[in-house]
């Protein structure tokens, strides 16, 4: 559909495209190997890899390509124009210092959150978690804030679209069931997501709001699932709901200066 809109650039679109195949599991491409991934032909890829390289964005050894550095000021540019990167992290530092667990925020993209900062404490997950890591929405306390956050009826759509995947045995991948989780969380204003994404780890989370009122961001502190639920909601929330309320106050600072 938006191929046959007049306004859509195509050639953005695809060079757009030759960016996204690298990954954390694939960081380095043949240009064979790009164009399997991006559906560009031979040519094209080389087009576009050239291009990316003349602006710095891709380098090569002559025989495969990747990513450079410069390629996080795109990401940068986004988080700057939202002064989220610089008025979230040093609260989340805090947080996590207050409570010795690990604290992180996130933004929804689709049906996936996508981190913009962290603070890490103790080393729960298996999987390293930086700016820009990615996992579906519908599994993780974040998302499920964000989702809470959209009309029911376009977080309905997300979860139709986006199928969970079973990362554990506790995951609820029934798209009811999640309806169900985020109507619950929409009511409570917070997440509780228990052992879903990665066994052992349990994550609370809480929208931030900006000085409108939109949520633009949610943040999570994760720890254990040893300790009783009640536990968690008794020592984590409320240092998550403070710092989410300092947050929001510093953004409202920020947009009437």
């Amino acid at each position: 559909m938006a191929e046959s809109n007049p306004d859509f650039v195509q050639s953005l679109a695809r060079g757009l495209s030759v960016i996204t195949a690298f990954s954390e599991e694939a960081p380095s491409l043949t240009l064979s190997e790009v164009a399997e991934k991006t559906g560009l032909s031979r040519a094209a890829a080389r087009r576009f890899l050239l291009t990316l390289g003349e602006l710095g964005y891709v380098r090569s050894d002559g025989k495969r390509f990747s990513l450079t550095p410069q390629v996080m000021e795109l990401g940068y540019s986004y988080l700057a124009s939202q002064g989220l990167g610089d008025v979230i992290a040093p609260r989340l530092r805090a947080l996590s210092e207050r409570v010795h667990e690990s604290a992180s925020a996130a933004i929804l993209d689709g049906g996936d959150i996508v981190y913009i900062a962290r603070s890490a404490g103790r080393k729960l997950m298996q999987v390293r978690i930086t700016v820009g890591t990615r996992f579906p929405a519908a599994v993780t306390s974040m998302g499920r804030v964000l989702l809470a956050a959209l009309p029911p009826e376009e977080a309905a759509e997300l979860l139709r679209v986006h199928p969970v995947p079973a990362l554990t045995e506790h995951t609820i991948t029934s798209v009811a069931d999640l309806g169900d989780e985020i109507h619950r969380v929409r009511s409570q204003g917070y997440a509780l997501v228990d052992q879903e994404l990665e066994l052992g780890l349990r994550s609370l989370a809480a929208p931030i709001h900006d000085a409108m009122g939109t949520v633009v961001a949610a943040i999570n502190v994760s720890t254990t699932a040893g300790s009783p639920l009640t536990s968690t909601l008794t020592t984590l929330l409320p240092a998550l709901q403070s710092v989410a309320a300092e947050i929001e106050a510093d953004l409202s600072t920020r947009a009437g200066s």
